[in-house]
């Protein structure tokens, strides 16, 4: 997980009493969120602004869909570690434990809720990933 130094955030808690079972990937089971400050971005997956597909491996995608994102959450003034909701699609959930591992090393604590599911998605793209913050700061 990424090192943020201070883990707190202000408008997103995970419960002090949240549990979830032993096989549970990188993910809090549930948060509390302020939603005065929400910010939301679209789907987002591994193309450059010329619309050139990153990458050839699912760890090349997964590192270039969530540069991508946090490109998105930086124009609201958020980071990563903003997020609290991420819905993941993936053409192979084969490739699953490779994904969680790029995931688990970019994503702060406490870790965002999420949604994974197999789907049918553009041609070359083997993830697409939507996320939901809450803006700490102006």
């Amino acid at each position: 997980m990424a090192d943020t130094g201070d883990i707190h955030h202000p408008l997103k808690v995970r419960p002090k009493d949240a549990k979830q079972h032993s096989t549970a990937g990188p993910y809090s089971p549930v948060l509390e969120i302020d939603a005065r400050r929400l910010v939301v971005i679209s789907g987002q997956v591994a193309v450059d602004m010329d619309g050139e597909v990153i990458g050839a491996t699912i760890e090349e995608q997964t590192q270039a869909t969530l540069n991508n994102c946090a490109a998105q959450l930086a124009t609201a003034n958020c980071t990563l570690g903003d997020v609290f909701k991420v819905n993941i699609y993936l053409t192979d959930l084969g490739q699953w434990a490779r994904f969680n591992a790029v995931y688990e090393e970019m994503m702060a604590e406490p870790l965002p809720v999420r949604t994974a599911v197999q789907a049918v998605l553009l041609p070359g793209f083997m993830v697409e990933i939507e996320m939901w913050a809450v803006k700490s700061k102006d």
